[in-house]
């Protein structure tokens, strides 16, 4: 089979649609998978995307983000150059999506960042058939099995009613997981208003906007020590700063799946890490790898070797990609989302 990607330094690039996949720098036509700064950059002469990752592209960097704009829906198809190109739920964030390339009988997806745990905030994941599957590894070692969300939710309400005093302080990045920490809260019959830094805002308006209900929330502003006993979310990197002493002594807390690692826990200064990914873990990469049926796999930003490894244990061939402007997408967010908050906010 002749391989239906290729690299390039701009990413990775389908030659018969003359189109790049999740570009990390401007090119002429690229597809985006969503929302998420590694993957979608401004500056593109033409995107197709989902509408709504589109429109949260428009309400990170402005209307002008790229030169035209072209939506489809999951599961329709569109002609570009002499391959149909449809997208596919990745229940990674809201509007997310696998890209399924297909051109003469071959079949290559494209899964973008991706997790199959249920999630009231996005579509949940749909496995696609293909010859060819590009997955991303960013959890692809053993010791990451992440917990039900519900779980850790409950964690963070235990602790709300043993430290009734104190504000818990959550962070948890703008795009995606700050709403679904929010969802999963409401699922678990807090009813309370729920708290946020600015750098949230217009996400979790966004997120409301098109119907997935967060319950009362409200903005921080200049509250402080009277929302003792309050949550509030914030970007991860508040946890440690000037801003989060208005709160006095507050719990800390992390909403990520790095937080397995007591290591990076107690780098971002949370007293309680909270394992809620919006990544496959390394089973659900494995199953998935098998779900699709494809042969071929390729591996991209992540513990690359580890999988590609499990991969050839199984019966596929596997490569690495070694692809370079990834990572878990959402620091990079932190510091966007943050640059659109008022300076009394950022102290």
């Amino acid at each position: 089979m002749d391989d239906p990607l290729t690299l390039t330094p701009e990413g990775l690039y389908c030659p018969d649609a003359g189109a790049h996949i999740d570009p990390v720098r401007p090119v002429d036509k690229a597809i985006i998978t969503h929302g998420h700064a590694d993957h979608a950059r401004s500056g593109h002469g033409a995107v197709l995307a989902t509408r709504q990752t589109l429109e949260i592209m428009a309400t990170r960097y402005g209307e002008d983000f790229c030169g035209q704009t072209q939506a489809i829906g999951y599961g329709e198809t569109l002609r570009v150059g002499n391959v149909a190109v449809s997208l596919h739920p990745a229940g990674h964030v809201l509007g997310s999506a696998q890209v399924l390339l297909a051109a003469s009988g071959q079949r290559t997806v494209v899964s973008g960042d991706y997790k199959r745990q249920a999630d009231p905030t996005c579509a949940p994941f749909e496995p696609v058939p293909c010859d060819t599957f590009v997955t991303e590894a960013t959890f692809a070692l053993p010791v990451f099995r992440h917990p039900p969300a519900r779980q850790e939710v409950e964690k963070l309400l235990s602790s709300l009613d043993l430290f009734p005093g104190q504000t818990h302080l959550v962070g948890a990045y703008a795009l995606g997981k700050a709403q679904r920490v929010i969802a999963e809260l409401r699922a678990a019959g807090y009813g309370k208003v729920i708290y946020l830094h600015g750098a949230l805002e217009k996400l979790t308006a966004y997120y409301e906007s098109q119907g997935i209900r967060l319950g009362p929330v409200e903005p921080v502003g200049t509250r402080g020590r009277e929302l003792q006993g309050e949550i509030v979310l914030c970007p991860p990197g508040q946890l440690n700063d000037r801003w989060a002493r208005r709160f006095g002594d507050p719990v800390t807390a992390m909403a990520s799946g790095w937080m397995r690692v007591r290591a990076r826990a107690r780098q971002r200064g949370a007293e309680l890490p909270l394992i809620v990914s919006d990544h496959a873990d390394w089973d659900d990469l494995c199953r998935t790898i098998l779900e699709t049926g494809a042969e071929r796999i390729w591996v991209t930003h992540g513990a690359e070797e580890a999988l590609v490894h499990w991969c050839e244990m199984n019966g596929r061939n596997a490569r690495p990609l070694h692809m370079i402007g990834y990572d878990d997408g959402e620091d990079a967010d932190t510091v966007r989302d943050a640059q659109n908050v008022s300076e009394f906010e950022r102290e």
